[in-house]
């Protein structure tokens, strides 16, 4: 398998196509964007961050690292990467290059783990993962190997935004959610006509026993099966549950800080889960394809 990072880059500012000039990316009208020494380049301008540090925080990036490192979550990453490169292979049979972009790829985990597990027969695979942290995407890059994913340039890792995705219209096979906030339009844009959407959200058991330890009451589930977003045709759903045992205070604060819950529950919340020395938990998730029509 041949791996590269996603060329069809596009400037945050005017929508221009970037092209690579050693270690900068330029647009015709002139904007420029730096490549870090780390390997990633910074596509979100200042005029559309809604704060000064956006996304998840250094902390929250460091304790996902550990958490998914430790391996909790691969059933979850082969799940997600046995769908994608299943259509990957149907795709690139004639030697056509296949992209793939994780939106909201946080520390990197799973497109690591997509590009381990590429088949032989997968013979050409563009990857360029994308999240609003800029703790996130340097975290990413820095555990980048030359093995995983070959770089043909330092483009694999972007900081940017879903509501305006750094990427030309059209030119994406694939897109991974995963537990992230869905910009569907965008998604559609960027997407080919017959590209396929993986959304991975948490399903109703989730965390159920963590989160009614830090909770004093749980929300009541939401009913019915959601909406169908506009280009999209719904191609099938799966869900996958299993229990993990959590042993020592490390793992459960990992846990706790790389979820959403960490800042949504009281100091008494946070204070019960950090008395915890033992857990187990149910992970539950829904894996849904969606197609662009």
């Amino acid at each position: 398998m041949n791996s590269s990072p996603f060329q069809a880059l596009a400037c945050p500012l005017d929508g221009e196509p970037l092209e690579l000039a050693g270690s900068v990316w330029r647009c015709a009208t002139g904007h420029s964007f730096d490549i870090a020494k780390q390997g990633y380049v910074n596509l979100l301008p200042v005029q559309q961050k809604r704060s000064s540090d956006p996304g998840d925080s250094k902390v929250m990036v460091a304790a996902r690292q550990r958490f998914l490192k430790a391996g909790h979550y691969q059933p979850i990453a082969e799940a997600v990467s046995s769908a994608v490169l299943s259509h990957a292979e149907s795709k690139t049979a004639n030697n056509e290059r296949f992209s793939c972009l994780d939106a909201g790829c946080g520390e990197g985990y799973y497109l690591r783990q997509l590009a381990s597990s590429a088949a032989a027969n997968v013979q050409s695979l563009s990857l360029l993962g994308l999240d609003i942290s800029k703790w996130a995407v340097l975290a990413a890059a820095r555990q980048d190997n030359q093995s995983a994913l070959q770089r043909a340039s330092q483009a694999s890792w972007v900081v940017g935004s879903n509501a305006r995705l750094p990427v030309q219209s059209g030119t994406l096979d694939s897109i991974l959610c995963m537990f992230g906030f869905p910009v569907y339009s965008e998604f559609a844009r960027v997407l080919k006509s017959g590209g396929v959407l993986w959304q991975v959200e948490a399903g109703p058991g989730h965390l159920k026993e963590l989160r009614e330890i830090i909770y004093p009451t749980l929300k009541p589930e939401r009913s019915g099966e959601g909406h169908l977003p506009e280009s999209f045709v719904h191609q099938r759903r799966e869900s996958l549950n299993y229990t993990l045992a959590l042993t020592g205070i490390e793992q459960i604060a990992d846990l706790l800080a790389m979820t959403p819950h960490f800042y949504r529950a009281s100091a008494e919340g946070r204070a019960r889960a950090a008395a915890l020395e033992e857990l187990s938990v149910t992970v539950d998730v829904r894996l849904t394809q969606w197609g662009r029509i």
